[in-house]
């Protein structure tokens, strides 16, 4: 008689390559004395979330699933619930998500590794479905999976290289500081009492890296334990403010690095008395603005080969026209990024706090304007004719964004360039300048800024925009009626990002 079909089976995604790399994650569990296995998932704001199972559960709940409440894909950035699910027609745009109703966690067994901060831990990697077998369609990284099926529709891969500014703080106090104290717990809570690792303002200082280096130390071995194609890290200019920069791998796993690494520093540097955060602008006097420099290009999905490069400049093409230096693909793709710049800077950068960075001569861009080799642009082309590791750059991010929706916005910005055979003007000399349409100075200002461009709704899906902006609605009135708004920040950013 034939077995009842496993959920995963139901959903059409166990195969025998899963079934395989299922038994092999079961043989590692045994060999390494794993005894707990955390599946995670990443939510709407870019946080892991999941459940911690006893190794002997890990095989039933990759093959059945495990239960996720559905409130988790709608809360903001202070773990509210946006919806009201409990009352009728509070989540009639969202069928299956009424009464804070199940979803089921599948887990990748293919992604399981040990934690290394973690004694006899495992991690796996996971994306939510309805109980019926259908795939979640507001899950961020499957948005980015969609986007991806439509390149590779055209014959195009994406390759992604990743630069990331944060910070890190050594806490002070103990356990029994103001953060732990159940008499002052709150929602949410307290961030904890902090020093600096470096004093800043002395970029790259060898004596400055000395400083930090047992965080530093702390960050490169954990990066390098779980297999992140760390390449560097640096001392930036802000005090406390570091940078790490990863090799280029194509898109859906740079995303997935980018919210490992998050999770994972976060926690390896807080066992070590730490404080990591990638909130853009901490609550503190004095300090930089940290950025996500998003590198990228299209490549061909047959031969590997880099799109954007090309071998000599085009005829009769000046040093500031595009085509001196990208093909003509990777020249349309570039006019898309900056046709929807304005519609794309929500993802890039989704919270308040972000906002803060767009200042004039602080590497960090204001206008709609690209530049080559130049980092107060918004868009820098980097590479020269024959530069197989020709690419754009953006610098418009945070690095508390969502990973899957950055890099959604810019296949879906380019792709319409491509399409529609845009132009671009020609490279800006004066980044900060009066040229150039404005990149949105609020979330609320980018929130408008993505609901007018069409080409975006489209592309995401009405009720995902609808979905996103009520969340990220939500975060603006609660700021709007804090008292405080320092410490709204503190608390909503600091404590969490």
């Amino acid at each position: 008689m034939r077995a009842v079909p496993t959920f995963a089976e139901h959903c059409g995604i166990h195969d025998t390559n899963r079934q395989q790399a299922l038994e092999q994650m079961q043989q590692l569990i045994n060999a390494s004395g794993i005894e707990l296995v955390r599946f995670a998932w990443c939510d709407l704001h870019g946080t892991l979330r999941g459940k911690t199972l006893v190794a002997g559960a890990t095989a039933k709940a990759i093959q059945d699933g495990m239960g996720l409440v559905s409130t988790l894909l709608l809360k903001d950035t202070s773990d509210r619930t946006a919806f009201k699910v409990f009352e009728a027609g509070g989540t009639d745009e969202l069928p299956g998500f009424e009464f804070a109703s199940n979803l089921l966690l599948l887990a990748d067994p293919a992604s399981f590794k040990p934690l290394p901060w973690a004694a006899a831990t495992g991690w796996v990697q996971g994306q939510p479905w309805m109980q019926d077998g259908t795939p979640v369609e507001l899950d961020t990284r499957r948005i980015l999976q969609r986007a991806l099926a439509r390149l590779a529709e055209a014959g195009y891969g994406m390759k992604c290289g990743l630069e990331i500014e944060f910070h890190i703080y050594r806490i002070t106090g103990d356990s029994s500081d103001d953060q732990l104290d159940p008499e002052q717990a709150a929602w949410p809570g307290l961030p904890p009492k902090v020093a600096m690792i470096h004093p800043g303002y002395h970029l790259l200082a060898e004596h400055w890296a000395d400083m930090a280096e047992e965080p530093l130390r702390i960050v490169q071995h954990t990066a390098q334990a779980l297999g992140l194609p760390l390449q560097s890290l640096e001392i930036e200019l802000g005090p406390s403010q570091v940078e790490a920069v990863f090799d280029a791998t194509d898109a859906l796993t740079a995303a997935d690095n980018m919210v490992l690494f998050r999770s994972a520093v976060k926690q390896a540097l807080r066992r070590a008395g730490y404080h990591a955060t990638f909130m853009c602008r901490p609550p503190f006097p004095n300090i930089m603005s940290s950025g996500w420099h998003l590198h990228q290009s299209l490549v061909d999905l047959k031969t590997g080969a880099n799109l954007f490069q090309r071998d000599a400049p085009a005829a009769g093409s000046q040093a500031t026209d595009a085509q001196y230096t990208l093909s003509e693909l990777g020249e349309h793709y570039l006019a898309g990024l900056l046709a929807h710049a304005r519609g794309m800077t929500v993802f890039c950068t989704p919270t308040i706090n972000g906002f803060g960075r767009f200042r004039p001569n602080a590497l960090a861009p204001q206008a709609v304007l690209w530049g080559r080799d130049n980092r107060g642009a918004m868009l820098r082309v980097v590479g020269q004719p024959g530069d197989a590791a020709t690419r754009i750059e953006n610098r418009i991010g945070e690095p508390a964004a969502n990973p899957y929706l950055y890099l959604a916005s810019q296949i879906y910005a380019g792709l319409d360039g491509i399409t529609r055979q845009l132009k671009a003007p020609v490279a800006t000399d004066a980044p900060y300048g009066e040229a150039g349409v404005r990149i949105p100075t609020s979330l609320g200002e980018a929130l408008n800024a993505l609901r007018d461009d069409a080409v975006l709704v489209e592309a995401f899906g009405k009720r995902f925009i609808n979905y996103f902006t009520r969340i990220k609605q939500s975060e603006i009135t609660r700021h709007e009626q804090a008292t405080d708004k320092d410490d709204w920040q503190r608390r909503e950013y600091f404590s969490r990002i």
